[in-house]
Parts: C-alpha cells; sequence; structure tokens
C-alpha cells in the first residue's frame, strides 16, 4: 500500500473526532439543519481526507436517497455519508455534497494553536435525515 498523504486545511475546520485528521473547511458548510442516527448532522459541499464506500439506496425521512458512507482516511472510521442521488425532485440540491455527522467530528481553529471551539447550532424539524 502507498504512503497516505493528508490535506491540510486552513483557518476555522472540522476534524475527525478520533484521530483529528482535517475533514471539512467551515466555508464549505451549507447547513446545520440535519440529523442522523446519533443526534446532529451538517451539510456540506464539499470534504477531504474521506474514502467513499458502496453505493446503497437508504429510505429518510425526505425520501429515498442513493447514499455511500465516507470513512476518514486516516482512521477509518465512518464520519458521515455522501449524497448519490435524491430520488424526489425537491430533494435533487443534496447530489454530491457530504454529511459530516456531528458526534464524529471536533470543530478546529487550525490557525496559531489549534485549539478547539465549539459551534453552537439549532435544529430545526425539517430535513431530519435517517432517523
Amino acid at each position: 500500500m502507498g504512503k497516505l498523504y493528508l490535506i491540510q486545511l486552513e483557518g476555522r475546520i472540522y476534524s475527525c473526532k478520533y484521530c483529528r485528521s482535517h475533514l471539512a473547511n467551515c466555508d464549505e458548510l451549507v447547513s446545520k439543519h440535519f440529523h442522523c442516527r446519533h443526534g446532529k448532522a451538517y451539510l456540506f459541499n464539499t470534504v477531504v481526507n474521506v474514502s467513499v464506500g458502496p453505493h446503497e439506496d437508504r429510505r429518510m425521512t425526505t425520501g429515498l436517497h442513493t447514499v455511500a458512507d465516507i470513512y476518514c482516511n486516516c482512521c477509518q472510521q465512518i464520519v458521515g455519508w455522501k449524497y448519490e442521488l435524491a430520488h424526489e425532485l425537491e430533494q435533487k440540491y443534496k447530489e454530491g455534497k457530504f454529511i459530516l455527522e456531528r458526534a464524529k467530528v471536533v470543530d478546529i481553529d487550525s490557525n496559531g494553536t489549534g485549539t478547539e471551539f465549539y459551534l453552537e447550532s439549532q435544529t430545526v424539524s425539517s430535513d431530519t435525515e435517517d432517523v
């Protein structure tokens, strides 16, 4: 197996709770109004340092979606999923985007000290997923 090269992000980021590998920049955050089996979940335009698993159809509260679990490249923990296909027209905006499960990530300021910070989020009953 080849050497693992991880992308290092700048600024305020979300990183893997287990190994602190950088996963997403806060600027890529689309919505905090999602849920998963473990609680809150955040929708991102792009993520880094993840591998995408096999596609599968999942029935969620907003309808049927084809998704793929995403795994941290460093520790191999599942950290969320990728929306491959939304079967409902009004859910098409999710296609190609990523969910990071809040319980599996930490908020980091990568500039300077690398200290953790926490963003308070409000949950909304709409757009709850995978409940």
